[in-house]
């Protein structure tokens, strides 16, 4: 389908979601760094206790 002379995909039509990308990927990134502390910070705690 053409839209103004460009070429556009049908897909391009109706997103599901017009949020900005780089807003998702920074909460991913948040939410894996936050859970890999929370191991870490679990991990020490038990090697503390254990010796």
């Amino acid at each position: 389908m053409e839209l103004g002379g460009v070429a556009m995909n049908e897909f391009e039509h109706d997103v599901q979601s017009k949020r900005n990308d780089a807003i998702d990927s920074g909460i991913g990134f948040g939410v894996a760094f936050i859970g890999f502390s929370l191991i870490f910070v679990v991990a020490t705690i038990i090697d503390i206790v254990a010796r």
